[in-house]
């Protein structure tokens, strides 16, 4: 009996919990469209959205129901399942990778210490690269489902693209695996608290996983999936409506989360800079503790975001070849250096030690 007994208060906290980062992700994806905006804006020396709402604060509504309210057009040969099953696909594996990033350490509440991580498994890296994989799904079936053959080359193109700089993402962490001796996330942040951060350990690792996150998230200069030679939509031609909202929006949470996991692995996550985390805390209390950490890991991600932005609006895109081949020409031999590099120097300063 009492290996069915279930642990309500765990299950109650787990489940706001998910609900909390859920929400999160989507209105700080939902106002990333409008900070991009004003961004590219100033950027280019103009006002940029300025008339729904105070200062235009209100364009994402306004962006939203126009998506809702617009009508929408299924070709009459699509596969109608596959036609709805894709950008579902792509926005639920986008959110998903919020399950294993420590947002804050903990609050103490109700009588009980709560985590600010919905789980935290041991393997959690395997897990964000799992979920990442799965988004190719909801990439090729909105190509197939479509029935065009456009739209086929455009989702072929972009799983290729994502296949091909996965494989320089997931060697240069091998590296940063070889200093930290874990793949649990929460662990990476507490080697990193009070302590040097992953970023002076592995700056190499770190170009590539941020050049990667680029290519992952559809983003310029790596945006050809979503801006063909052809002139078209890529793999999203067909797609209209709510189910376009879908593919679109699902790049903005990926830009966030791939923002958060950067500032997790590289940037100390929730940690401080310049204060000693386990000293403050017992000037403080837990719960303004964990307030403080979650404002500079937001503040962290925000600065990642306008990266994302200001990249955009200032390098041109690539052609094709010039993706291909900076991916599996440059990055890749890249990421294989690093990798040899940093188990060479690990190899010597264990023997050094031993000895």
């Amino acid at each position: 009996m009492h290996l069915l007994a279930i642990d309500w208060s765990l299950l109650t906290e787990k489940l706001v919990l998910i609900v909390v980062v859920v929400l999160i992700s989507l209105v700080v994806a939902m106002y990333s469209t409008y900070a991009e905006r004003k961004v590219a804006a100033i950027i280019q020396d103009r006002r940029g959205p300025n008339r729904a709402g105070p200062f235009g604060i209100l364009q994402p509504l306004a962006d939203g129901l126009k998506l809702f309210f617009k009508e929408e057009i299924v070709p009459k040969f699509s596969s109608k399942f596959l036609f709805i099953l894709g950008p579902g696909i792509a926005m639920l594996t986008a959110i998903m990778i919020g399950a294993v990033i420590p947002w804050g350490n903990k609050v103490h509440l109700f009588g009980r210490d709560i985590s600010l991580q919905i789980t935290d498994v041991n393997i959690g890296i395997l897990y964000v690269f799992g979920i990442v994989s799965l988004g190719v799904y909801g990439i090729m079936i909105g190509g197939w489902a479509s029935n065009n053959k456009y739209s086929l080359l455009g989702s072929m193109r972009a799983a290729s693209q994502i296949i091909s700089y996965e494989l320089a993402m997931g060697i240069s962490l091998i590296a940063l695996l070889m200093i930290t001796g874990t793949l649990s996330m929460k662990t990476m942040v507490g080697q990193q608290m009070d302590h040097v951060w992953n970023i002076f350990k592995q700056p190499l690792g770190f170009l590539i996983f941020l050049v990667c996150a680029f290519a992952e998230t559809n983003r310029t200069p790596f945006d050809l999936s979503e801006a063909e030679n052809e002139l078209i939509g890529g793999y999203h031609s067909e797609y209209s409506s709510m189910k376009l909202g879908f593919y679109l929006f699902a790049e903005y949470v990926n830009m966030f989360l791939s923002s958060a996991i950067m500032v997790t692995l590289f940037f100390g996550g929730y940690d401080i800079p310049f204060v000693n985390d386990a000293t403050f805390i017992h000037t403080i209390g837990t719960n303004w503790m964990a307030v403080f950490q979650g404002a500079v890991f937001f503040i962290k991600i925000v600065l990642f975001l306008f990266l994302f932005m200001w990249v955009r609006w200032t390098i041109p895109r690539f052609r094709y070849d010039q993706l291909m081949n900076l991916g599996w020409k440059v990055l890749l031999p890249l990421a294989l250096f690093n990798m040899l590099a940093t188990g060479s120097l690990v190899l010597l300063h264990q023997n050094h030690w031993h000895f």
